[in-house]
């Protein structure tokens, strides 16, 4: 038997209901879990089966060959041992298109794989148990593309509405707060969150004593993605709430918006104090500089089927997206620039955005590669800072001392497998389901939008929050954007209009919320919209994600 070698990759932690998925390929051969009633084929492993609810899911054998549905070269650094270039691959197998795996194709340059390419598996022994299914292109298949699976009917699952009665026309939002944002501040994040509540607290006309109910994404959390969820907030402030939320699996980071809706709709609450709170920048110079030990060990949870092939980041899931919407709509490359460059022309007049100087399509079309189709301005920018939200009873916000604003509806329904690889391909993931949702709880139309504050963690996240709302068709980005006049803050919508967390700061869909506020009452720190009415609001980069629908009156 040949050592095994370390190729610098995260290993997988098998689990008791993985570890049996990673030692089978010792002799070569890819098994992937199928219903021993329906014969339905599923990954990961379940169990229980998806179309029949058959208990009994084992491991059978395929034949390895599939095809490439996504794809991405990533040229960024994320491990120190396993250098990139590389492509990350989204395949589907030959027996069953909606059976998927995130992997790596080797033994070939990264521009010989695109969308269509026809593979078979090959494996390499990472640890004694474990054997990684990687790709490479098939010589059987002649060059020729395999079938690319079609968009599934996701619409065909939506749910009406329980009721005539709705929740939403029992809250409003009567305050925001923001506390400073910015890169490295190295400011303790307790204290950015803090500074963030007592703002909105004080903007929506209130005080301690009047909040009766704490909700916040994601909660405890690591890598500078919180300041450590209710119990420290809690223990600063002293509410003595009688409801509290925290969590990360929510319909984006602005569910714990909606969760205050319903605790305020209820009657369980009054005044909701919601905050999401970052440090990511100056976490990530701690860890750089060895003052913060740096996470390590096996990959788990949601990581174990991707950073074991240096699918690190987001970016790297994503783009497989973005690539198989570029091979079903076209080349809308130039479409993401204009995202970028608009983003950018907004925090020049935006006093509180990180990033203020001008770029133009040229600077994103030679800034340096991170995961194609993705360079550096497609990447939303990490920060420190915190943003709280107020939300009150509607009955309680006549004498606010700013215009309050309404909540028309929210989207939330998830009808896309809830999957980075084995739901939507064409879109971001979960952004078409809660928008279809979000329509279904109004009468307004998308037409009746004034302003769109739409998640940017990358570009291609904004452009399918625009298709999937319904501003256009899907596919049909890149001629209602316009190169970027059709998204100008003069333009037939405005998007991002403080810069989005491209420009303005990772304030991780908070930020949006606040600004669509703002617009609304006429305060924005920066471009202002001409008397808005509506605006829409999306959160989330992936799996889950939400819609809010806010109006001035």
């Amino acid at each position: 038997m040949s050592p095994i070698v370390d190729t610098g990759r995260p290993l997988p932690q098998p689990t008791l209901a993985s570890a049996e998925f990673w030692a089978s390929g010792a002799d070569g051969v890819l098994r992937i879990a199928q219903c021993s009633a329906c014969g339905k084929r599923a990954h990961p492993q379940s169990v229980l089966c998806p179309d029949c609810g058959g208990r009994k899911m084992p491991l059978q054998p395929v034949s390895g060959k599939a095809v490439v549905v996504g794809v991405t070269t990533n040229v960024q650094q994320w491990l120190p041992k396993f250098p990139p270039p590389y492509v990350i691959a989204i395949v589907a197998l030959a027996e069953d298109s909606d059976v998927r795996l995130t992997t790596n194709i080797v033994g070939c340059e990264p521009d010989e794989v695109r969308v269509g390419t026809q593979v078979r598996v090959v494996f390499e022994q990472a640890d004694e148990d474990i054997w990684l299914p990687l790709f490479e292109i098939d010589p059987d298949a002649g060059g020729e593309p395999g079938q690319v699976p079609e968009p599934e009917n996701y619409r065909a699952r939506l749910r009406p509405p329980v009721s005539t009665e709705r929740f939403e026309d029992r809250v409003a939002i009567s305050g925001v707060g923001q506390s400073q944002v910015g890169r490295r501040l190295m400011v303790d994040p307790l204290s950015l969150t803090v500074d963030a509540c007592l703002a909105a607290v004080a903007d929506a006309g209130l005080t301690l004593d009047d909040i009766d109910g704490l909700s916040t994404y994601p909660g405890r959390s690591v890598g500078g993605m919180s300041e450590g969820g209710i119990m420290p907030v809690e223990q600063a402030l002293r509410i003595r709430p009688t409801w509290v939320n925290a969590g990360g699996e929510l319909p984006g980071q602005n569910g714990s918006l909606v969760a205050a809706m319903l605790a305020v709709a209820s009657g369980l609450c009054r005044h909701v104090l919601c905050f999401r709170t970052v440090w990511e920048s100056s976490h990530s110079d701690l860890v750089r500089s060895g003052k913060w030990a740096a996470g390590g060990g096996r990959a788990t949870d949601m990581f174990e089927f991707r950073h074991p092939f240096g699918a690190m980041s987001a970016a790297n899931w994503i783009a497989c997206q973005a690539s198989n919407y570029f091979h079903r709509y076209g080349d809308a490359k130039k479409a993401l620039g204009a995202i970028a460059v608009n983003a950018r022309s907004n925090a020049s007049a935006n006093p509180e955005a990180v990033y203020r100087d001008p770029i133009t399509m040229e600077d994103y079309l030679t800034a340096r590669p991170v995961s194609t189709p993705f360079g550096l301005y497609d990447c939303d920018v990490p920060v420190d800072g915190a943003v709280a939200v107020i939300v009150s009873a509607v009955d309680t916000v006549a004498d606010l001392p700013h215009k309050p604003v309404f909540v028309e509806s929210v989207g939330t329904q998830m009808m896309e497998n809830l999957s980075w690889d084995q739901g939507t391909l064409s879109h971001l993931p979960q952004s078409l389901g809660p928008s279809a949702h979000l329509w279904s709880r109004t009468d307004l139309r998308p037409e009746d939008v004034d302003v769109a504050l739409l998640y940017d963690g990358f570009t291609f996240n904004a452009l399918s929050w625009l298709e999937a709302l319904g501003f256009c068709e899907l596919g049909g980005a890149s001629d209602f954007i316009d190169g970027g006049r059709g998204i100008a803050i003069d333009g037939r919508l405005p998007l991002n209009t403080h810069g989005g967390q491209l420009s303005a700061g990772r304030t991780h869909g908070y930020g949006f919320f606040r600004e669509a506020v703002l617009q609304l009452r006429g305060q924005a720190p920066g471009r202002q919209v001409a008397d808005p009415h509506v605006a829409v609001v999306s959160s989330g980069g992936g799996v889950p994600s939400g819609a809010i629908l806010l109006r001035a009156d």
